[in-house]
């Protein structure tokens, strides 16, 4: 069905939008400071201009029809992109108030956070920032749902799903920048059998490991290396921070793998011993990742570019394999 964008009343969408959000037509009219019935109404007139029912009643709300799931996403984007456009003056970091959210692993709020807060401290004492655990490495619904702003992580197969989305044509709701790229190694405590000569794969695979595991599943990206070599390691302990993991293998005979860079900021550096894992392993890329609707928001856009500072002053000196590219 064609859509007459001339005669469209915007504000049906925007009821739409929170009708979708809230799955309730009641909770959506309180919201946007409406009744129930004109709720009801907009959503009638919206039925007609689409052709399609939208939503159903279920329970003591709704339930969206398939046809409104795949609208939704490009309507709320809409919406926020004219809503950052249309909002006046410029943001002045030095008198916001702003609270931003953000998720990421303890190794990489060691590293950022550091001159994160330095940032704000100089330039954005008003602003607050909100550090949440980091639990997955797919973090697209966090997004999606406004849980946080922006997670910070290695998402390596959501980035290569995004830029295949993104060279077919197919829009894509989510945006990333590169903030450094880091390496994995194998860490054990200094004086370990281990310790004293180069690692290699079978000694590896024989050793019990202690695996920094965000879902708690004894199985990660390094699991996954091995199975294409036709080989595993025995993950004995889950833990989901780096710190843990550091300061277990500290006082025991597991290995960990974990990032080079945070060896460092651990305290307890002199403790353990590093090798270099006994197979090929890519580089690790630590990406911001965002929602697009935030793309144009000016504190959004202030918030990205701390980010990148605060990388850039985390890895200032360091080798080219810890740092962005």
């Amino acid at each position: 069905m064609d859509v007459n964008f001339r005669t469209l009343d915007l504000n049906l969408l925007r009821v739409f939008d929170e009708v979708m959000a809230e799955r309730n037509l009641t909770r959506a009219a309180r919201n946007l400071s409406i009744t129930q019935p004109a709720v009801s109404n907009a959503l009638r007139r919206l039925r007609d201009v689409v052709g399609d029912e939208l939503v159903h009643r279920s329970g003591a709300g709704v339930e969206p029809t398939p046809r409104a799931l795949a609208l939704w996403p490009t309507v709320r984007d809409a919406l926020r992109q004219l809503q950052h456009t249309l909002a006046p003056g410029e943001f002045d970091a030095g008198i916001a108030d702003t609270t931003f959210l953000l998720a990421m692993a303890d190794a990489t709020a060691a590293e950022l956070m550091p001159g994160l807060i330095g940032i704000v401290e100089r330039e954005a004492r008003a602003i607050s920032l909100r550090v949440l655990p980091l639990t997955t490495r797919d973090p697209r619904r966090m997004l999606e749902q406004e849980e946080v702003d922006v997670a910070i992580g290695y998402f390596p197969a959501v980035i290569a799903s995004l830029a295949a989305r993104g060279q077919s044509g197919v829009g894509v709701p989510f945006e990333s920048q590169r903030l450094y790229v880091g390496e994995y190694v194998c860490v054990m405590r200094r004086d370990h059998p281990l310790a004293g000569s180069p690692l290699t794969l079978d000694a590896f695979c024989a050793a019990r490991h202690l695996l920094v595991s965000f879902s708690g599943r004894p199985y990660g990206f390094i699991d996954q290396t091995l199975g294409a070599l036709g080989r595993e390691r025995r993950i004995v302990v889950t833990v989901n921070q780096f710190y843990t993991a550091g300061r277990v293998v500290a006082n025991s005979d597991l290995l960990a793998v974990m990032p080079r860079h945070f060896v460092r900021v651990t305290g307890i550096d002199e403790q353990l011993a590093l090798r270099e894992l006994p197979f090929h392993h890519p580089l690790v890329h630590v990406d911001a990742l965002w929602h697009r609707r935030a793309q144009h928001a000016r504190a959004h856009g202030w918030l990205r570019e701390a980010l990148l500072r605060a990388a850039d002053a985390a890895f200032a000196g360091m080798p080219p394999a810890e740092w962005a590219n």
